[in-house]
């Protein structure tokens, strides 16, 4: 009951593509991931469904922690807005 490195890589950078992959591939099957809240989980929270799926893996290993310091990265900025840029006025 592992996970394939591929996955752990690029789902740092793609994690709902990746998993969509890894359930058309057939990875996911020994985690027991059937219904619906996996499904909504890796539509809404795709990161913490890849934190889950890490931890029943491999327990707090490396990778959690990588995982976990992105999740937060990337929740961290989600927050904040873009730069807005200025117009400029054109004089007629």
């Amino acid at each position: 009951m592992t996970l394939p490195f591929w996955f752990l890589v690029l789902s740092l950078f793609l994690p709902r593509i990746c998993l969509a992959i890894a359930w058309l591939q057939g990875n996911l099957v020994p985690f027991h991931l059937l219904g619906w809240v996996p499904l909504l989980a890796a539509i809404l929270v795709p990161r913490i469904l890849i934190l889950v799926l890490i931890y029943q893996s491999q327990g707090l290993s490396v990778w959690f922690l990588i995982h976990a310091v992105v999740m937060v990265c990337v929740f961290a900025g989600a927050g904040s807005q873009p730069a807005r840029r200025r117009r400029r006025s054109e004089d007629f």
